[in-house]
């Protein structure tokens, strides 16, 4: 199976150019520990919320006139179906978009806003309807990351840290669900930056992607268990095949951070960094303040992968103010 490469990522790029923001790597001094300094990778910069802009993009401007004529259809929690969907606007193609009915109504109501048609099903349902939609309908099915398109897309994440970062950065974090994200950042950081290591986040609850490192072979959880976690674009009961073969040959390791200190960052990061995260992009950072001992490193970035938070939910984390665990948290002052 072919890996990606600095030609397919050098491709998306030039791609997904004035489509896809090239986000800043902001310094967060803020989260200073010691000699410790964090960068911020603000994906929710992006036209759409998320990173799946690039991934998007990259894929339906790949394809053919034919293919544009007969539609896609792509499933997704909500960030990937907003992607498709501008994307889709953007290229005159018809999209459909099969979303969970658990997904956030934010997500729901973007995608549609984008002219796409949405279709709610029971989770279990997700990543099964695409397939008889594309067979029945003729619709080009555009998978949200077991795709080489997508990991090209998504890996111009690494190609940006690369270039912008400080010549110390020794350490990057990028949140994980189904692998197309860090599968392709982690292909960026090695191809041009191999010193760097590049550690994978995800929920305790969802940790699917660091069993399956550990363990030498891609493992899969009950949709009933990966649903527990707050962050509901890291719910993917497993990595997808490629980006996964991506995963073992470049990422270093894979930690797991707790609900509790998802949550607390989402409001760190929204106090002290003014950066509004939802809870799938706050688990990269949450690695940096509460695993330090576990992902190691002394200039470190972190992806910030997506924003799109209900407003309530948003408040309610704004409102908490849990005692920190693991590694010290920036204490909060009034401005």
């Amino acid at each position: 199976m072919a890996l990606v490469g600095l030609e397919e990522l050098r491709a998306a790029r030039q791609r997904i150019a004035g489509v896809a923001v090239r986000t800043p790597l902001v310094p967060a001094p803020w989260a200073a520990e010691g000699e410790r300094r964090l960068w911020l990778k603000p994906e929710n910069l992006q036209p759409t919320g998320a990173f799946k802009t690039r991934g998007a993009y990259n894929r339906l401007a790949a394809l053919t006139g034919e293919e544009r004529s007969r539609g896609v259809v792509a499933q997704s929690s909500g960030n990937h179906a907003q992607a498709v969907a501008y994307a889709a606007q953007l290229l005159g193609i018809k999209a459909v978009i099969v979303m969970p009915d658990t997904s956030p109504a934010v997500k729901v109501e973007a995608t549609r806003s984008y002219g796409a048609e949405v279709i709610l099903v029971a989770p279990a349902e997700r990543d099964a309807l695409p397939a008889r939609l594309a067979e029945e309908h003729g619709y080009v099915w555009v998978p949200p990351y077991d795709d080489p398109f997508i990991i090209a897309g998504q890996g111009t994440v690494g190609l940006e840290i690369a270039e912008d970062a400080p010549a110390e950065l020794d350490t990057v974090l990028v949140p994980v669900s189904g692998g197309g994200l860090i599968g392709g950042t982690a292909a960026a950081l090695k191809l041009t930056r191999p010193g760097i290591r590049v550690i994978g986040v995800e929920p305790e609850l969802a940790a699917d992607a660091q069993a399956g490192l550990r363990s030498g072979r891609r493992v899969e959880w009950p949709v009933a268990d990966t649903y527990r976690t707050i962050a509901d674009g890291l719910r993917t009961p497993s990595v997808g095949v490629l980006p996964y073969e991506h995963i073992v040959t470049y990422v270093d390791d894979i930690v797991t951070v707790t609900e509790d200190e998802i949550r607390a960052t989402v409001a760190l990061l929204a106090r002290r960094g003014r950066l509004v995260a939802e809870p799938s992009g706050a688990v990269a950072p949450a690695a940096y303040f509460h695993r330090a001992a576990e992902t190691g490193g002394q200039t470190v970035a972190a992806v910030v992968s997506g924003g799109n938070i209900e407003p309530a939910l948003l408040a309610e984390l704004l409102s908490e103010r849990p005692e920190p665990k693991g590694a010290p948290v920036p204490k909060v002052t009034s401005d």
